[in-house]
């Protein structure tokens, strides 16, 4: 019964980060602990804390704290990229959409991965050539510090608050089932945690968290998936044939459009998980960790290459929960004469579908290995967002719009451990507000304001000469409130959070008409801007230019 109440929020924790709308999230109840996977849980912790006491110790400066001092790795950045990318929702989730859809559920592996070569091709290395600590001093390097960077921040702190509910939602219940305490302890000690790891060690400890656990969650994937591909001799031809067999869609699970099948909403989501990955805040910090352009280059090759490893296993996964789950009753709710629904009946839904699995290729001490890691997912995932929500506020409010650059490294970092306590205090309230609402739609909202205010403005303003400031904080303004207000209109929201008998906005995923009305209303409002602050922003896109190919007048790593 411990294993399937565990299952059970795991998959809460699926549906809550999950991109599309999910149920409502109901109570989780607390059980007997889980002893491995509080062992396993523990250990990960102290061996955190541990390293953001040393990370602390090396954290002299604003660089350290923001950019660990630009002195990490390629290898290690990609590894951190990777850990920051890969979330409890990919794991869980899509493993789940394999298990009922097929071939299908592979949508948001693909929407997810193929956001990357944006990344790589148009992002990374102008980013790490223009920048400092933030996207915010990219989109801001030729035009009004002010406005850019006021617009930036929200942007940021807009992405960062859905996403943070979401994580803090599901960790919460998974810490109240492992240790059977009340929700709002949970969710305080993930808070702190969280508060600990960013005020205390920055961008360092935020880094090596994210390494530690990519590296659990790649292993424990790669565990997973060989074990079930040892059952079928390591023939994948063999473990499809098998899922064919029980799933009751047969053959169809083979064939695409079993998931999404009105084409607008598939190109709307595919566009939402590609550009939105260019414009999420935490992921655009680690290219200022590494030395150089080149470094950032290698960066995104390597993580990519990591992604595109992972969600090959969360696949195999998923037809491998077809193949050994779906007609083992120990799995599913039994009705009266021990029948069940393969696809409705499992305890606590399909997004347990990844830990029922490990319970059912490695035991319980490999379940609670698994427990351990979703917890390590979430809290690394939430590290990395506080820490960018710090220094929006920090860095380019008060820094650079209220200061005015009067003010010493040391004040501006100081303000940003108080910011990253302050969040994470914001953030312990907003878990606890929202225990048993429906917050899946709030990391599918996270991602379109991405998409449709950080992206279009970040890469207006690099790549186009005409870019204005009054026409960056048109389009970035318009981007955000247009992703906001159809989200807010859609089903996920109006008919499903607020009850409403049908949505005025047709689609889930606004993504295909916020972010082209994003960057329509930069380049018209720019084209229209003909006063002299323009023309001299215009002017200076060569200087920028030169900067961001070649690197000249970058700032480089700090020593160690």
């Amino acid at each position: 019964m411990n294993r399937l109440l565990l299952g059970l929020t795991l998959g809460t924790i699926a549906a809550s980060a999950a991109y599309a709308a999910g149920p409502d999230l109901g109570a989780v109840q607390q059980s007997v602990t889980n002893w491995p996977a509080i062992l396993m849980f523990l250990f990960f912790v102290l061996l955190t804390l541990g390293i953001t006491y040393k990370a602390a110790k090396g954290t002299k400066s604003a660089a350290d704290f923001y950019a660990a001092g630009g002195g990490i790795s390629a290898g290690t950045n990609s590894l951190a990229i990777a850990g920051d990318y890969m979330s409890a929702a990919s794991f869980l989730g899509i493993s789940g959409l394999v298990y009922t859809s097929g071939f299908d559920g592979l949508i948001y592996s693909t929407g997810f991965l193929v956001g990357w070569p944006i990344v790589l091709f148009l992002i990374a290395e102008r980013l790490r050539n223009l920048g400092k600590f933030t996207f915010a001093d990219v989109a801001s390097f030729r035009l009004d510090q002010t406005s850019i960077r006021i617009i930036s921040a929200v942007g940021t702190l807009v992405v960062v608050a859905f996403y943070l509910i979401a994580q803090m939602v599901g960790a919460g219940k998974l810490i109240q089932l492992l240790f059977g305490l009340p929700y709002l302890y949970a969710v305080i000690i993930v808070g702190v945690l969280m508060i600990v790891y960013v005020a205390f060690g920055g961008m360092k400890a935020t880094t090596w968290v994210q390494v530690i656990k990519a590296c659990l969650l790649l292993g424990g994937a790669t565990f997973m998936a060989g074990a079930v591909l040892l059952k079928y001799g390591f023939n994948p031809e063999m473990l499809f044939a098998n899922a064919v067999q029980v799933h009751p869609k047969g053959d169809a699970i083979m064939a695409p459009g079993g998931l999404v099948s009105n084409p607008v909403e598939a190109i709307s989501l595919g566009v939402g998980l590609m550009f939105g990955t260019a414009g999420l805040p935490h992921i655009l910090m680690r290219f200022f960790t590494v030395s150089d352009a080149q470094a950032a280059r290698k960066s995104v090759f390597y993580a990519t290459g990591l992604i595109g490893y992972f969600y090959i296993l969360t696949f195999i996964i998923g037809f491998g929960g077809i193949a050994l789950l779906m007609s083992d009753p120990v799995y599913f709710k039994l009705g009266a004469a021990g029948t069940f629904d393969k696809l409705k009946d499992m305890i606590g839904g399909t997004n347990m579908v990844a830990v029922n699995l490990a319970n059912a290729v490695g035991g319980p001490y490999f379940l609670g290995f698994i427990s351990a890691v979703a917890f390590a997912t979430i809290l690394a995932v939430v590290a990395g967002l506080t820490l960018a929500g710090a220094s929006a506020i920090s860095h380019d409010l008060y820094a650079q719009v209220i200061a005015r650059g009067r003010t010493t490294e040391k004040h501006e970092v100081n303000l940003s451990k108080i910011s990253a306590v302050v969040i994470g205090i914001v953030a312990i309230y907003l878990g606890y507000v929202f225990e048993n609402q429906n917050v899946a739609f709030m990391v599918g909202l996270a991602f379109a304001v991405a998409a449709s205010c950080n992206f279009p403005v970040l890469a207006m303003s690099i790549l186009w000469r005409g870019t204005t400031t009054w026409g960056a904080l048109a389009g970035g303004l318009v981007g955000l409130l247009a992703a906001v207000i159809m989200v807010v209109l859609s089903k996920a929201v109006w008919v499903t959070t607020l009850g409403n008998p049908a949505p005025l906005f047709p689609y889930d995923n606004p993504a295909l008409f916020s972010m082209p009305l994003a960057f329509a209303t930069i380049w018209v409002v720019s084209l229209m801007d003909k006063s002299r602050r323009a023309q001299r922003e215009r002017a200076a896109f060569e200087a920028q230019y030169v900067r961001s190919e070649t690197g000249i007048g970058a700032s480089g790593a700090h020593a160690h």
